[in-house]
């Protein structure tokens, strides 16, 4: 799945991941109104609503752009019905020839981590038939217990071919609580990179790991330093665009083919319609601001990329 990856970056000439992390606020009020007629005011009626805004942005993007990465949570908060809506988005995408990660961010040990593992990127054996779950193609996952939580998502991602994004250094302003700690003389998260590179080399593509890191936007310095503990993973960098992130500063998270790096931006895509530079569209148009969203941040980058290597 990561040459995949690599192919349709390349082909799109777009490094980028647009990330379908729906909020009730963010759906117009036109495809709320249908959803809720049909459903009314329920957790059935959210769910079909946020299915109908993803989809709209999906049909407007996709040949734009190499892969998207849906939140979980912001399907979980609906219940049972969210994770249906969540489940229509993964195969919907995927229909789209689009590659799918799941941002899930698991982390536990032995049979818990391997159901979590099974449930979104393998198969589960019910009686003389096999089914896959949520079937993602990659899944984010949290390091913090150790190779006991991560093997598990390894084993299915050789069997399946899928690959793993592990959080190394996060976008969010407190990350370095824990992760920028010394130990023995050296940041926290510099060790799990170092980590991350080791558990990578057993499961490689043509060119890079199946095992890649998750590491901000907001932290470009150490964005540089990782990309030189981890060279042959790919990099999923959050925190473009609405926490801070521009094209210039991210130069570093790649290597100088160009490759090593998606960044991904979410609400400053997918709500594009609500900010000031795409208001000319309109609520009713808010697909087609998320289109010119995706341009702008694809020319940003290309840009940045191209003046950089």
């Amino acid at each position: 799945m990561i040459n995949k990856l690599i192919n349709k970056i390349q082909k799109t000439k777009a490094p980028i991941v647009v990330g379908l992390d729906p909020m009730l606020s963010y759906v117009p009020e036109h495809i709320q109104k249908k959803a809720f007629d049909e459903f009314g005011e329920t957790l059935e009626g959210a769910a079909e609503a946020i299915w109908q805004f993803n989809k709209e942005i999906v049909d407007k993007t996709y040949d734009l752009i190499p892969a998207v990465k849906p939140q979980i949570a912001m399907y979980e908060q609906f219940g049972i019905e969210g994770l249906k809506a969540y489940k229509k988005t993964v195969d919907y995408c995927k229909s789209k020839d689009l590659v799918v990660i799941g941002d899930i961010k698991r982390g536990d040990i032995g049979s818990t981590s391997a159901a979590y593992a099974t449930g979104h990127l393998g198969k589960v054996q019910v009686g003389s038939k096999t089914y896959a779950g949520f079937d993602e193609d990659f899944a984010t996952v949290n390091p913090y217990l150790g190779s006991d939580g991560v093997k598990p998502f390894i084993d299915v991602c050789k069997q399946e071919k899928k690959g793993l994004f592990i959080l190394v250094k996060t976008s969010n302003p407190s990350s370095g609580e824990f992760q920028d700690q010394l130990i023995n003389g050296k940041p926290l998260y510099e060790m799990v990179g170092e980590k991350v590179a080791q558990w990578g080399e057993d499961h490689m593509g043509d060119s890079y790991s199946y095992i890649g890191a998750v590491v901000g936007a907001t932290y470009p310095e150490q964005g540089e330093i990782l990309r030189k503990v981890m060279p042959k993973s790919f990099i999923l960098v959050p925190g473009y665009g609405a926490q801070g992130g521009k094209g210039k500063d991210l130069v570093h998270f790649f290597n100088e083919d160009g490759l090593g790096a998606i960044v991904n931006s979410s609400r400053g895509i997918i709500a594009a319609y609500k900010q000031e530079a795409y208001a000319k569209f309109g609520a009713e148009n808010f697909g087609d601001a998320s289109r010119a969203a995706v341009e702008a941040m694809i020319a940003d980058i290309q840009g940045a990329l191209d003046a950089a290597l």
